[in-house]
């Protein structure tokens, strides 16, 4: 073993594991935990379902950085090129033109918000945008998608006229 844990260090975990209420922070604590009591990778590897080489970084950053590393979310969840202001911002003089009667692009957006935000967006990015600031498609389809092609709708229409005889 690289890193050897203490009693005080032992104590420490299992305290966080006693106040902690999120399931993820559980999973890598009870890592901790094991190892604290001697348990070989293998050993807690089958028993928390997480990769050995994921298990040994979660030990050398408690070592490194300390318990608050291994015991807070890291993540927050707002994960926006924009803020809801800017997007507003970018979308008012589409809503404009909208407002003209104009039709709109949705290629020509996508390619104005990857230059605006200075990266690549994926393809669904700008209609999570649209659908935030509450747009909507209002253009029907022009036709329905599993509709019979124009010679089936004739032939059964042959065939009621000869069955209803």
């Amino acid at each position: 073993m690289k890193y050897k844990f203490s009693a005080e260090q032992y104590l420490e975990i299992k305290s966080a594991q006693k106040t902690n209420r999120d399931k993820q922070i559980e999973n890598r604590l009870n890592v901790l935990a094991l190892r604290c009591e001697g348990k070989s990778l293998k050993e807690i590897a089958s028993a928390t379902g997480f990769h050995h080489a994921h298990i040994s970084n979660l030990i050398r950053k408690y070592f490194e950085e300390g318990l608050q590393a291994v015991s807070e979310k890291h993540y927050s969840g707002n994960r926006r090129n924009m803020s809801i202001e800017e997007e507003s911002a970018f979308l008012e003089q589409y809503r404009q033109a909208a407002e003209r009667g104009q039709m709109l692009d949705i290629g020509e957006m996508e390619k104005a918000y990857a230059e605006k935000v200075g990266h690549s967006i994926g393809s669904g990015q700008i209609y999570r945008v649209l659908q935030r600031h509450g747009w909507r498609k209002v253009m029907p389809r022009s036709k329905h998608p599993k509709k019979a092609s124009e010679e089936v709708i004739e032939a059964s229409k042959k065939l009621r006229k000869k069955f209803r005889n």
